[in-house]
């Protein structure tokens, strides 16, 4: 079974997914043991709370620079024994040391099709605001693999949605978190856990379920 932390940074909807899935029993091979917030008060941490998982505050306003904090948290990961590192709406950026620590074993969800309208600067809702101004007429969600680059590692599941008339970056963010992040999030750790991924350069293949 793999040990699961989740690192947030506010109101925790795709952690909630995961515990929804571990809950129903279709996230397999896998429980969240820890969730990790950047800060304290966040709403995440009420919903470990309330779902009975081990949570930890490691603010990024209690580090003198992103580096120390990375170290931090790797430490704190560490101690845990944890296997899968989920980021799940963490806003900050992790230095190299998280990635060496857990090659191809950290996750991340972006709430558009990468490569677009991804990397440094792309996050909640300018996510959604810059496909509205750009007029796609699909968007979606993905889950990848995190690497040095952001937003830039193999890519593991992408699920698309409809841009519809009259659509805000509001309402848009929350047709993606309904009907793509809350989806491929829970199945993407599943597989992880069950351990059917495998990475080949950019191409992540999948097993089939034995």
């Amino acid at each position: 079974m793999k040990r699961i932390a989740v690192l947030v940074s506010g109101g925790g909807t795709n952690l909630q997914a995961l515990i929804d899935a571990q809950q129903s029993g279709t996230l397999q091979g896998g429980a969240i043991a820890l969730v990790i917030a950047s800060k304290e008060g966040v709403y995440a941490l009420e919903r470990a709370q309330r779902a009975g998982i081990p949570s930890a505050v490691i603010a990024r306003s209690a580090h003198p620079d992103s580096r120390s904090m990375t170290q931090a948290l790797v430490s704190r990961l560490r101690e845990a024994q944890i296997d899968l590192v989920v980021l799940a709406g963490f806003l900050h950026i992790l230095t190299e040391e998280i990635i060496a620590a857990f090659p191809n074993a950290i996750l991340n969800v972006h709430p558009s099709l990468i490569p677009s309208f991804c990397g440094a600067g792309y996050y909640g809702l300018n996510v959604h605001r810059c496909a509205l101004d750009y007029g796609v007429k699909v968007t979606g969600a993905t889950v990848h693999f995190v690497s040095a680059e952001p937003d830039g590692g193999p890519i593991i599941l992408q699920r698309a949605v409809d841009i519809l008339p009259g659509d805000t970056a509001e309402i848009l963010q929350n047709r993606v978190m309904e009907q793509a992040e809350w989806r491929i999030l829970p199945e993407a750790v599943s597989l992880f856990c069950q351990g059917r991924l495998s990475v080949s350069g950019r191409v992540v293949s999948i097993a089939p379920k034995l």
